[in-house]
């Protein structure tokens, strides 16, 4: 791996993740908290570790995470595409494969005026 504390940035929705990846026993450390304590969701928490376990590199790498931003589901997702992008030298096919080297570029869609929503109106009337 050539990315010695190369700093890997990965996105999703208005989330950004910052990771620093060394080669370790598999410890993944979101701001200070391990993974599984700062996404208390386990659907959330696995979504996360998924490249790693496709790749059978979950007990390979020390991974250090910053991520600011959005909610915890865009910030799982920015850190899913943080790890697949940091991972990907040896393993591009697989994570290609998987859809893990892809971003999800959806964002919220601003709301607009005279609207009670971003597309939701008000009941019209025609009587």
């Amino acid at each position: 791996m050539t990315n010695k504390n190369k700093i890997i940035v990965g996105r999703r929705k208005t989330s950004v993740a910052r990771i620093i990846v060394k080669p370790g026993a598999g410890n993944i450390t979101v701001n200070g908290l391990a993974y599984k304590d700062y996404f208390k969701r386990k659907a959330v928490a696995a979504d996360v570790v998924k490249p790693l376990e496709v790749t059978n590199s979950l007990t390979t790498f020390d991974i250090f995470v910053n991520v600011r931003g959005g909610g915890l589901s865009g910030q799982a997702g920015a850190v899913r595409w943080a790890i697949a992008r940091s991972i990907r030298e040896k393993n591009k096919s697989i994570l290609r494969r998987n859809g893990y080297l892809t971003r999800d570029d959806r964002e919220v869609e601003r709301k607009k005026y005279g609207r009670k929503k971003a597309r939701k109106s008000f009941q019209f009337s025609k009587r």
